[in-house]
């Protein structure tokens, strides 16, 4: 007789017993053999059916669930090879330079103050109430009068007076601004490079100075930027590579432009007639470095702030413009950069026709720096 035995996992368990079976009783025939394996194979075929049925349907189910957790999972696989690129490995810091000037431009294209320490904050250095070009010239219309429209701009000299910014330019007697403007003065729709930003109004006396000293038959005015109460403009706007967080009040494109001691002495070693860093408007000033070696000083820490390189700062026409007579010569320094400072061919698109000269920052972490602090390169180990 067949014996009735409990069930194997498998199939084919069954059939080796039956086999076995077989062999040990002439009752068991092939015919029930085959029968009994036929029952044991459709029973789990209907089980393995039943199964994957099951698993389709829980699927369609929780369809949406498991495609958010397999999307979690792959975005986390992302996040941990991306912080592992970015803030993996030991960090070192290497010194290459120390800070050797600090200058603030308070209204955009006049005369830098040097300070001896300064808070950089994200939209650039600040000291005091003085913010790094944070004032503005502009026509009746709101668009910006910058050195390349009036060159003789980069003669007005601007020193702080305490709760006033105190203004002097040749042929004119001096005039007191104050630094926070009555709030009963209009807020006046400006534009710089084509982009929109506001300014307050600094009132009709500074207005008529302006005017007499430019000798112009259209009123200027001085505007300030609030940070508390206006919106910045994008510095993305002006160059791409910036970040989506880098901001900027009246800069032409960046909160930080840096530039080093020797960079200039080596530019001057190839010219007829020195320039000045003047000729370049440069925030930070590094010495004790090569020439140049600014260009691959990606993250920088300095006192107690850290910044990102973005990119080289194309120079254009407003460098031509002699510092010391407010003359535009439309030549030097250009035409030297020219012959050796020009972005290799495939970054054309982004510099186009001009040489490179100094380096564009955006604020990592925001702090205070000094003269004198060194500045250190983080270089990444692992």
């Amino acid at each position: 007789m067949l014996q009735r035995i409990r069930e194997p996992c498998h199939p084919y368990a069954s059939l080796l017993v039956i086999t076995y079976l077989q062999g040990s009783s002439s009752h068991v025939t092939h015919v029930e053999v085959t029968t009994h394996f036929t029952k044991v194979l459709a029973k789990k075929m209907s089980a393995l059916s039943a199964a994957i049925q099951s698993m389709v349907e829980n699927f369609h189910r929780h369809r949406l669930p498991l495609l958010c957790a397999a999307g979690l999972g792959v975005t986390a696989v992302a996040s941990w090879m991306w912080w592992r690129k970015t803030h993996g490995g030991h960090v070192e810091l290497k010194k290459v330079g120390t800070i050797s000037q600090l200058l603030i431009y308070p209204i955009k294209s006049c005369k830098a103050i040097s300070v001896q320490e300064a808070e950089c904050l994200e939209l650039g250095l600040r000291h005091g109430d003085l913010g790094d070009r944070h004032w503005l010239v502009v026509t009746e219309d709101g668009q910006m009068v910058t050195g390349r429209q009036e060159p003789r701009i980069v003669l007005i000299s601007v020193t702080d007076c305490g709760d006033t910014l105190c203004l002097e330019a040749p042929g004119m007697e001096k005039i007191k601004v104050p630094v926070v403007q009555p709030k009963s003065n209009k807020i006046l729709d400006c534009r710089v490079f084509s982009r929109d930003i506001q300014g307050r109004d600094c009132g009709d006396e500074v207005s008529r100075w302006l005017t007499s000293y430019f000798q112009s038959s259209s009123p200027y005015r001085l505007v300030h930027f609030e940070p508390d109460v206006m919106k910045p403009r994008k510095a993305q706007e002006a160059e791409k590579p910036f970040r989506e967080k880098d901001v900027i009040a009246y800069p032409d494109a960046s909160p930080i432009m840096l530039l080093s001691e020797t960079s200039l002495q080596e530019l001057n070693r190839r010219m007829e007639k020195p320039v000045s860093l003047a000729n370049f408007r440069p925030c930070i000033v590094v010495s004790g470095c090569e020439a140049f070696s600014e260009d691959g000083w990606e993250d920088l820490k300095v006192g107690s702030i850290t910044l990102k390189r973005v990119m080289a700062c194309g120079r254009c026409i407003l460098t031509t413009v002699d510092p010391n007579t407010g003359i535009m010569s439309r030549q030097e320094p250009l035409d030297t950069l020219r012959t050796f400072r020009m972005s290799d061919e495939s970054l054309s698109y982004l510099y186009k026709k001009a040489p490179l000269f100094g380096q564009y920052y955006g604020v990592e972490k925001t702090g205070k720096l000094r003269v004198g602090d060194p500045v250190y390169l983080a270089v990444r180990r692992g």
